[in-house]
């Protein structure tokens, strides 16, 4: 049996001791070697042993029923163990155990072999009642705990919105396990008898204990303070769920203490009915979807159609003799459901005043914001609508260089003085990484001397980026307050919407960045070391302040945005994102201008579809995001791990790991790869603590130049022509497998099985090759393992477009609309003439943006000089798609006069 080591999650590892388990009771019914018998039995005897510490934690199939299931196995009843083993397998696997009563003994006449849930139609499985379960904390006995389950279970009604079972546990720290471990729980009572410790003996769940959440050792409370510590503690792992505190301490005592995610305290009582209400209003809260509720509900209204939309109620389609196959494709509820944004009848996405605003509000509190905003054309949109309200023409903005390119355009609308930053690049990989604090601080010091720190206004940064690369937000945004009080941060998190669900990932998200940060400003401890640092550095030139670790003054200003799109990572249709917003200035400073902005960039008729879709996407995450994120990142190690400890993948394949892609000096954990095959799993939680940088798991990029096929061809040309397999980013040598939460196990084998089928497809090319095509595949491994230009720094921008040399900022708007002028642009082949003129010292300069696909961000921007580095690079560019270049004519750039010209009215313009 495998080591528990073996397995990055307790939820794997419990499903799969199920499986072993059916597996080892059906071969103890066929066995008739007595010496294999004998194996078999203490096989079954330590996967009993090791679900024995599992279970306890689970309202199904319940501690009742598993010890019944050992008897069987103790008495030798293998025939009756192997039943009701698969029974309860079933059930797990199907999820039948959440609709109905599932009987495992053979005699039962309740049995219904068609309980799979896969098998219901849609319609059936939306009638059914959603189903949880509620974790009680109190150390009673097997009578005691049979007592508190029977009375609740009495409360249950026809009338239910929902049922529930329960799960008991003893201590606190088992409380913490159980949260932790079993998904299903959406709710806790913590009543007054609970212990500290568990006694539950697995390293597993010790390790998911201690690890999670960057979880913290428990400090020495009073018994009496169990309860509300522990709601506290819960509150930090996850925030969703309700709690609710019986205790038989007086108001007093109860009232100054942090209860956390307690929703009521129940005083000296037993009220099993208003605490089973309470639980069912808890739940129901985070379940109701206000827009997408009133959406169906509009659909269901007889109404008559006299505005610009035919397609609205389905008429134009029914009355139609040759669309019919759209209406058979769709159904009939998407088309009763559009209606004109301005016909009455339903919210208005520009101006929410009922559902909508609803809606928009609990998705707030769902992702930790102080507002937050939907919007129907991505998140490309949203970076714009935020960059519009919050920058004004001739404000400083630091931009990360290798951002999406909307960010790019976002600065030409608003007039901003753009100041590029440049990540750390990863040459050997062809893509870059992230922006060191280092710089940040530098730049930001650099504006302090030339006197011109007030004038900039931002710092946007993505978190995380295409290729995984998560930012310590927290620390970034101390840092950088401790330099400029007010400045404002700009987070795409455009690929980690998911994060907000999971404790690991959650403190490196923007909003709950800046909810800590809020909060530790107002601390008086915050403030006695700030006091202190700011004495010991009150000489200290800008090469101490680079190197120390900065804190802010108390009374700095938390400004914080993230652009997320939903659709890319949690359950929404296409295009359907969300701006989330955490400013203490935002009332008063910025909610006129962000209005403008949306009016400016939303359509007036937007996509109800979409706007319904994050109202339910939002009650998804609710309600299982838990579950669902923490299946996607299972999914992600066990295909770290299942490629990185094949012997034949390792041949032509490497998963790269956080050694690869982030530099040592960035992490101070040491942690190198998440899965090692000597080792296991290593504890990536200290990393995710410590580290200025850290790798999301859920990102598995695969370095592919060893099968001589370039990222781009092993993408479309093998993976999606031969087998189906769908992703969305490459690099020269690289490719980007990204789980979600709708990725499975299942997928994750498919996926092993194509790459160990492609690698036994070169083995044979290989072994019949000739000498010649031996040479031949391994020059071509060469030119993309170790033959790779580097990749080029951001230039500067031409001093045509700089009001001041002093510091980098330039102005990208400018460039742009000079660019709109013919006259005042050229085209230059890419070629040895260009070579010669730069090496000449000629300054060449881009009239338009240069966006290779991939890595997909712009080399060049109008107005920035073309540096050697940047056309070595470009030369070195085998991929089909450049936006911005005209293969035909060449690269677009500005005439010497064109910019002589702009310079000569620099000064005027100065003056002004």
């Amino acid at each position: 049996m495998e080591s528990v080591n073996e397995y990055y999650s307790a939820i794997q590892l419990r499903s799969d001791r199920w499986s072993a388990l059916r597996e080892a009771a059906d071969a103890l019914c066929r066995a008739t070697n007595e010496r294999e018998k004998i194996k078999l039995r203490q096989k079954s005897q330590a996967l009993f042993d090791s679900l024995a510490v599992i279970e306890p934690y689970w309202a199904f199939p319940g501690m009742h029923t598993f010890d019944y299931l050992r008897r069987l196995f103790e008495h030798g009843s293998f025939e009756d163990l192997a039943y009701s083993v698969h029974r309860v397998m079933r059930a797990l696997t199907t999820g039948a155990y959440r609709r109905r009563h599932i009987p495992i003994d053979r005699d039962s006449t309740e049995i219904d072999e068609n309980d799979d849930e896969a098998m219901l139609t849609p319609e059936a499985r939306a009638l059914t009642k959603p189903y949880f379960e509620v974790l009680i904390v109190d150390d009673v006995n097997e009578q005691q705990e049979r007592w508190l389950k029977t009375n609740m279970h009495k409360m249950r009604r026809e009338e239910d919105p929902f049922h529930y079972e329960a799960v008991v546990v003893a201590s606190l720290e088992d409380a913490l396990i159980a949260v932790l471990f079993n998904h299903n729980i959406q709710a806790m009572v913590v009543r007054p008898g609970l212990n500290l410790r568990s006694e539950m003996n697995m390293p597993l769940l010790k390790r998911y204990l201690a690890g999670a959440g960057g979880q913290e050792e428990f400090r020495d409370i009073e018994p009496q303070n169990y309860g509300p510590e522990l709601c506290r503690l819960v509150a930090r792992v996850r925030p969703e769920l309700d709690a609710y505190l019986v205790t038989e301490r007086s108001v007093e005592d109860i009232a100054g203490l942090d209860l956390g995610i307690c929703r009521r305290v129940f005083y000296n009582q037993e009220d099993f009915m208003e605490l089973h209400l309470n639980i069912l209003r808890g739940v129901q809260a985070r379940y109701k979807t206000p827009f997408f509720t009133a959406l169906k509900n509009y659909s269901k209204q007889p109404t008559g159609v006299f505005h610009a939309m035919p397609i609205s109620r389905g008429k134009s389609i029914t009355r139609s003799h040759w669309i019919q196959d759209m209406g058979a494709f769709y159904g009939p509820n998407i088309f009763l459901a559009e209606t004109s944004a301005t016909s009455g009848g339903l919210d208005s996405l520009l101006e929410p005043h009922g559902p909508i605003k609803e809606a928009q509000e609990l998705a707030a509190r769902a992702f930790g914001s102080k507002q937050t905003f939907f919007a129907t054309n991505g998140t490309s949109t949203c970076n714009k609508i935020v960059v519009q309200a919050l920058v004004r023409p001739g404000d400083i903005v630091l931009v990360d260089r290798d951002c999406h390119k909307s960010h790019h355009y976002g600065m030409v609308l608003a007039g901003a003085q753009v100041s590029y930053l440049d990540s750390y690049p990863l040459n050997e990989y062809s893509m870059y990484g992230a922006v060191p604090i280092h710089e940040i601080k530098e730049r930001l010091l650099q504006y302090k001397r030339e006197g011109k720190l007030d004038r900039v206004r931002m710092l946007l940064l993505t978190n995380c980026t295409f290729d995984g690369i998560v930012y310590n937000v927290e620390r970034v945004m101390e840092e950088c307050l401790a330099i400029k009080p007010d400045l404002i941060f700009l987070w795409d998190e455009a690929w980690f919407g998911f994060a907000r669900f999971n404790p690991t990932y959650r403190h490196r998200t923007a909003m709950n960045a800046a909810n800590t940060l809020r909060a530790k400003l107002k601390t008086d401890e915050h403030r006695a070391a700030w006091e202190k640092q700011k004495a010991k550095l009150e000489d200290a030139d800008d090469e101490k302040l680079v190197k120390t670790r900065l804190l802010p003054p108390p009374t700095a200003r938390v400004r914080v945005y993230a652009c997320q799109s939903t659709h890319k990572t949690l359950t929404a249709l296409r295009q359907g994102s969300m701006i989330h917003v955490n400013d203490q200035d935002f009332k008063g400073q910025v909610e006129q201008s962000f209005h403008e902005a949306y009016m400016t960039h939303t359509s007036t008729s937007p996509n109800y579809q979409i706007i319904a879709s994050l109202d339910v996407g939002r009650r998804q995450v609710e309600l299982e995001g838990y579950e669902f994120v923490q299946r996607q990142i299972e999914a992600a190690m066990s295909m770290r791990r299942a490629i990185g400890t094949h012997p034949l993948l390792q041949k032509y394949f490497k998963v790269l790991t956080a050694g690869d892609m982030i530099p040592d000096k960035h992490r101070d954990s040491n942690v190198t790869a998440y899965y090692d095959a000597e080792q296991g799993w290593a504890e990536i939680w200290d990393a995710w603590e410590r580290d200025e940088f850290v790798l999301d798991a859920t990102r598995v990029t695969l370095a592919v130049g060893g099968t001589g096929w370039d990222g781009d061809t092993f993408k479309n040309q093998v993976l999606m022509d031969r087998y189906g397999i769908q992703i969305n980013k490459t690099s020269r040598n690289t490719v980007l497998f990204m789980t979600n939460i709708g990725t499975t196990r299942s997928s994750v084998a498919y996926l092993i099985e194509v790459l160990v089928e492609i690698a036994k497809s070169l083995d044979d090319l290989n072994d019949d090759a000739s000498k010649m095509e031996r040479m031949a595949f391994d020059r071509r491994v060469k030119s993309l393992m170790e033959d790779l230009p580097p990749l080029p720094d951001f230039s500067r921008f031409h001093d045509a477009f700089r009001f001041d040399p002093g510091t980098p900022e330039g102005d990208i708007r400018s460039a742009f609309f000079l660019a709109y002028d013919e006259d005042a642009c050229d085209y230059l082949e890419i070629g040895d003439a260009l070579q010669k003129r730069l090496e000449g010292g000629e300054e060449i300069v881009s009239a338009s943006f240069i966006i290779p696909y991939p890595p997909g961000f712009p080399i060049l921007v109008p107005g920035q000089l073309i540096s050697k580095e940047i056309l070595a690079f470009m030369r070195a560019l085998d991929v089909n798609e450049i936006h911005g270049y005209r293969p035909d004519l060449g690269l677009r750039v500005f005439t010497p006069e064109s910019l002589a010209k702009l310079a000569d009215q620099q000064p005027k313009q100065a003056a002004e």
